[in-house]
């Protein structure tokens, strides 16, 4: 058990004294969750607070990072939701004993909460009814995700500003640069910034640079991990043409013509 007065402590306390609140404003019967801790194999959530639970099956289990449907919003950030967790495909079956057979869950929503910039702890809500969870409740549980994100930052204290190196500060530099040379009003130091910035080894500042939804972002950092389409669907609670719509459109934007080249160009452009 984390002291109480740790960042990882004070995190943990605050998942579960919200957790009645998550309950409460989602009318979803079963809510779960816990701060994560760091491990010599990367960071592992340990959940430690339950509500609306059959038995104690899931209290104190660990997920780690790509490990059931905790384990994908602990590695990728984003709100994933399975529709039926017995039988769907985006997510491994490592708890499908506690899950489905000690605490009968179907449809359940996991939801990352970002703590100096890293997960520090994933919120469950659950439904043991044959219906999915939708998405009027969906942003209901985000919201309260987004929430708890502020509350933990005003307890915590700021982190420690890290040293940029040599290395980070001339990209930046040469990036503000670049910033300069299009801003520029005057034709003539416009050119001349443009040639400096190139000549340096920096993108061409007159090329346009394309900026992506975060709907597109958050469906190319699927495609990042091997997801296929399905999967992307199932994990974001989307249809397969929706995702589809997604990454057309984060193709065109990128010009590119398939998925992993829009992995590609946006990984080059600093998106992902």
């Amino acid at each position: 058990m984390a002291d109480d007065d740790s960042p990882v402590g004070i995190v943990d306390r605050v998942v579960g004294q919200r957790l009645r609140q998550l309950q409460r404003t989602t009318g979803l019967p079963v809510v779960f969750g816990g701060a994560t801790r760091p491990r010599r194999d990367g960071s592992r959530l340990r959940i430690g607070h339950l509500r609306g639970t059959l038995g104690d099956s899931l209290r104190d289990l660990e997920v780690g990072r790509g490990r059931g449907l905790g384990g994908s919003a602990l590695l990728t950030g984003t709100v994933c939701r399975v529709d039926d967790y017995a039988s769907t495909r985006a997510i491994t079956h490592d708890f499908d004993h506690h899950v489905v057979r000690e605490e009968r869950m179907t449809s359940v929503v996991a939801v990352p909460v970002a703590v100096g910039g890293a997960v520090g702890a994933v919120v469950y809500g659950a439904v043991r009814a044959p219906h999915r969870i939708g998405d009027v409740v969906l942003d209901r549980v985000a919201a309260f995700g987004a929430a708890l994100e502020r509350e933990i930052a005003a307890l915590l204290p700021p982190p420690a500003r890290p040293r940029r190196s040599s290395e980070t500060r001339a990209r930046t530099a040469l990036a503000e640069l670049a910033d300069l040379a299009r801003s520029a009003a005057d034709p003539e130091l416009r050119h001349r910034l443009a040639r400096i910035v190139a000549e340096l080894g920096g993108a061409d500042p007159a090329a346009p640079r394309p900026a992506l939804a975060p709907r597109e972002l958050d469906v190319l950092g699927l495609v990042a991990l091997g997801r296929t389409n399905a999967e992307v669907a199932d994990a974001m609670g989307l249809s397969q043409e929706t995702v589809k719509a997604y990454l057309r459109s984060a193709m065109r934007r990128l010009d590119v013509r398939n998925r992993t080249a829009a992995v590609h160009a946006a990984r080059e452009r600093g998106l992902l």
